[in-house]
């Protein structure tokens, strides 16, 4: 079985060891006698026949538990109550609303100072004005009202 080279070892085998089965012992019947022995009726049929038979009361339901009743004040308080709460929160939503409103305005106006100043900045700053405009230069008028000509 092993080649000649491997050692070879003691081999030891395990069986398992089977538990046996609980042993049940079926409970012991014991006979209960009613608490009262109903009743046996018989009834008289129209056409003569005699029926016997245990009477069977009507099964009678339970009485259906009242609620307590809940005062028209508590009522009053608690709707009071989540009134007042959704007019804080409708408060709340309407003044945020508000202030962003107003930081977008705010940087609408903003950007069109940005945008307006831009344009102004790039009119005066072109060196190619409109031609049919009155181009007036700094240099040569300050030159000219202190009579420097050159």
């Amino acid at each position: 079985m092993y080649p000649d080279h491997t050692p070879q070892r003691a081999m030891e085998v395990h069986h398992p060891t089977p538990i046996p089965p609980a042993v049940v012992h079926p409970a012991p019947v014991v006979p209960v006698q009613p608490g009262m022995v109903p009743t046996v009726a018989s009834v008289v049929l129209p056409d003569g026949r005699v029926v016997t038979g245990y009477a069977i009361d009507a099964v009678r339901p339970e009485p259906v538990t009242t609620k307590p009743a809940v005062s028209r004040t508590a009522v009053n308080v608690a709707l009071g109550g989540v009134g007042f709460l959704a007019v804080c929160g409708g408060l709340l939503l309407l003044t945020s609303f508000i202030a962003a409103l107003t930081a977008f305005i705010g940087q609408l106006i903003i950007l069109a100072a940005v945008i307006f100043g831009g344009w102004i900045a790039v009119q005066v700053l072109s060196g190619s004005g409109h031609k049919g405009g009155t181009t007036v230069n700094i240099r040569r008028a300050v030159i000219k009202r202190n009579h420097f000509h050159g």
